[in-house]
């Protein structure tokens, strides 16, 4: 027979599922849920806790736990859709948080992203998206300043491709992506919302003007739980 706690993890998942208890709403208060199931605090604390630990509800000390909404957000692999595009299209609630914008030079990882020499320079921005409430995106965006002479912080706050195509002018092409699976950095655990989380998914990005020229390099690192990536594939006729 399955424990106590498991068995009161289960009816709750099941609630939550059925809509008895939707996303943005708060579960009962602990009390109310130990005298309906008949358990101890500690039996009813290890329920939440896996609860939590599942996605399921996010607890706050001095309040009922809130039902989070467990739907993530799909992704497209395809395409050059900036996350302020995506966020717009998709009616999701969303902040970006500038955490870091520098213009460097001689630095080897910036040489070896964008194939720069030791006496160009490029910009390292450090942006945090976050969703409905939640900092679940640290993107990691290094520019060639010979395309990208100026940068600010409104710039980047807003669409960053809306101030490259739009007051630039620059024509972007293509993009090059890899999808990979990692542990969190203490970089991550920094920026991040992540809980108990602990497994990234980056899509490292090499973008490409339309004459060819590599512009950026981008490496975005998201909470695995709250994403879909997603593509469209069309078999070839041979």
């Amino acid at each position: 027979m399955a424990s106590k706690y498991i068995l009161v993890y289960n009816d709750i998942t099941s609630r939550i599922q059925s809509g008895m208890y939707p996303a943005g709403s708060r579960l009962p208060a602990e009390n109310l849920l130990i005298q309906e199931y008949g358990v101890s605090r500690d039996t009813l604390r290890k329920a939440l806790a896996m609860l939590e630990q599942d996605g399921y509800i996010q607890k706050a000390r001095g309040r009922e736990a809130l039902v989070l909404d467990r739907e993530k957000v799909v992704f497209p692999v395809s395409g050059l859709t900036s996350f302020q595009e995506l966020a717009t299209a998709e009616g999701y609630q969303t902040k970006t948080h500038v955490v870091l914008l520098e213009s460097v030079r001689g630095c080897r990882e910036l040489m070896k992203a964008l194939d720069l020499s030791r006496d160009d320079e490029a910009w390292r921005l450090y942006r945090v998206r976050e969703i409905e409430g939640e900092r679940v995106i640290l993107d990691k965006d290094f520019l060639n300043r010979k395309y990208v002479p100026a940068l600010t912080e409104a710039d980047c706050s807003d669409s960053l491709y809306r101030y490259l195509e739009k007051d630039l002018g620059l024509k972007i092409g293509c993009a090059q992506k890899e999808i990979t699976a990692c542990r969190p950095t203490e970089e991550d655990r920094r920026y991040l919302d992540l809980g108990k989380n602990d497994i990234m998914i980056v899509v490292s990005s090499y973008v490409y003007l339309e004459s060819g020229a590599l512009f950026q390099h981008t490496e975005s690192r998201h909470r695995w739980d709250r994403f879909r990536f997603v593509d469209f594939a069309r078999r070839s006729r041979v």
